[in-house]
């Protein structure tokens, strides 16, 4: 019988657990703010991980732009604590992406709900 998860899986979402509590409780750069961690993807060789955030305050592309910059200049002292917290012989290499599907799915939801009640009022002036 197969494996349902592989093992970069399995570090993977541990790895994005891990993220989540550090930047909640140990990081303090005002420029990151409240930030959510939605994804981690990692290489096979768990060398390199894209770690997908989103900022609570995401309407404006400067304040996404220095919560990444933040992010990144912090991703030695994050990945130092990651290797504390889990006992992996080479803790990957962190790289933060900020992830767009969220503010995607709010505008297609936008979208949908315009289409739908323009459609209902063109019923109601036909009959």
């Amino acid at each position: 019988m197969a494996r349902e998860f592989s093992r970069a899986d399995r570090v993977a979402q541990e790895l994005q657990k891990e993220i989540a509590i550090i930047l909640q409780r140990e990081v303090k750069d005002p420029r990151i703010g409240m930030v959510t961690v939605s994804d981690v993807e990692i290489s096979r060789d768990l060398a390199y991980a894209k770690v997908f955030v989103t900022f609570l305050f995401d309407s404006d592309e400067s304040a996404v732009e220095r919560g990444l910059e933040g992010l990144n200049k912090a991703s030695g002292y994050i990945r130092t604590l990651v290797g504390k917290a889990m006992r992996l012989r080479i803790v990957p290499e962190l790289r933060f992406v900020y992830d767009q599907s969220l503010v995607e799915g709010m505008r297609m939801s936008n979208l949908v709900t315009n289409v739908i009640r323009k459609d209902q009022e063109r019923h109601v002036e036909e009959e």
